[in-house]
């Protein structure tokens, strides 16, 4: 059977004109178990199209590790190293993640408790709730009647040490079934997202670069982003925004000489706009939580001054200002029109080109509905490459 290719079931809040190179339903092709061949045409799928779904599929944690890892095979542990998460008890991944014993490179996420799974007797697994990571939350009413939020749009990396995976896997085992709910983005804008109960949802990088203002592009594509070292310990005390797009700056950082020990050598400084290894295409990707500081670059000899931000380059290491120039560069790509909030079905497996969209965990369950996922991504055996000169000098 020959393998095919449909677009993805867009919702009515989708602007499907944004939609044309996004995402992709997958048929005719055993995921865990692809040919040479077959995995040349999904690779390329899954650049060109950022996010694809294969529909009742079987797979084992070793065969998702293995698929995984065909995307860059010198890639060997999981995005933040094997067993780091649960063991750093500070990180505010720690509770969000369950290793599988025999696979340390797949973890199990959800909400609820499941027994006797691929060798773990009991694991409790906890949802991510906006109620204990945003300044304020959706009032106990509201939630009741349905009313959530993004909780933290990001890049699966550790950000410290270990270079962004290429690409995350997602496979849904058990997934619970109630009303849909209602994201609400509380920024004073008046913008909601209808989604179904416990969704993640995707924004494209592309689209994230492609829709900022020519003076907002030449800024990205002259700009290095410094991370904080242990970024998610860093910001454990701290509080997001509403809309789950970056930090309150309010000094609840833990600071640097609090954290684990960390080398200078071990930081990331990353490009604003990654490229894409098959399209060329330049991708808005930082993780606006963990950022600590922003390198841009001068104008390049030739571009015209007027107009243009920072034209002589600057080096921001106000974390305020640091954030608002993100928020202002990210936040008109998380508009509901240009969110995929994706319906799960148990079975779907879903790849998405990590180093080309964002996504956020959405919502909330109650303890009873149990939720059961087995994620992977692999810290890549390479930083993604930023734009090229030519790309400079045609943007800034």
């Amino acid at each position: 059977m020959a393998i095919e290719v449909c677009p993805l079931p867009l919702p009515p809040s989708a602007d499907a004109s944004e939609f044309k190179d996004f995402g992709r339903e997958v048929k005719g092709v055993s995921p865990g178990e692809l040919t040479d061949q077959e995995f040349e045409v999904i690779r390329d799928l899954l650049y060109k199209h950022d996010a694809l779904l294969f529909r009742d599929v079987t797979l084992t944690p070793e065969q998702q590790y293995r698929l995984t890892k065909l995307f860059d095979p010198k890639s060997e542990s999981y995005g933040h190293g094997n067993n780091k998460t649960g063991s750093e008890k500070k990180s505010i991944l720690h509770p969000d993640l369950k290793t599988v014993p025999r696979q340390p490179q797949v973890q199990l996420i959800g909400n609820g408790t499941v027994y006797n799974h691929e060798g773990l007797a009991e694991a409790m697994l906890k949802h991510p709730s906006h109620t204990t990571f945003h300044k304020t939350r959706v009032s106990e009413i509201d939630e009741a009647k349905g009313i959530t939020r993004f909780y933290r749009w990001h890049i699966d990396a550790a950000l410290y040490d270990l270079s962004p995976p290429k690409v995350t896997t997602l496979y849904g085992i058990q997934v619970p079934h109630g009303p849909r709910q209602t994201v609400r983005y509380d920024d004073g804008t008046g913008d909601e997202l209808d989604v179904p109960l416990g969704t993640t949802a995707f924004v494209s990088g592309r689209t994230m670069f492609d829709i900022l203002p020519d003076e907002l592009k030449s800024v990205a594509v002259r700009t290095k982003v410094k991370y904080a070292p242990h970024p998610y310990v860093w910001m454990a005390p701290a509080r997001a925004m509403s809309t789950g797009l970056g930090i309150e700056s309010e000094g609840r950082e833990l600071p640097w000489d609090e954290l684990p020990a960390w080398e200078e050598s071990k930081l990331k400084i990353l490009p604003m706009t990654w490229k894409n290894p098959i399209t060329g295409n330049l991708h808005f990707q930082v993780h606006p939580c963990g950022v600590a500081e922003l390198y841009i670059d001068p104008l390049p000899e030739g571009a015209k001054k007027e107009g243009a931000l920072y034209p002589d380059g600057a080096h921001l290491t106000d974390l305020k200002e640091v954030r608002a120039l993100l928020y202002k560069m990210q936040r008109p790509a998380i508009a509901p029109p240009l969110v995929y909030p994706h319906d799960w079905r148990e079975k779907d497996l879903v790849l998405f080109h990590n180093r080309g969209v964002l996504h956020s965990v959405v919502g909330a369950f109650t303890k009873e509905q149990v939720r059961a996922f087995h994620q992977c991504n692999l810290a890549a055996s390479d930083d993604p490459a930023g734009p090229t000169p030519e790309d400079v000098k045609k943007y800034a």
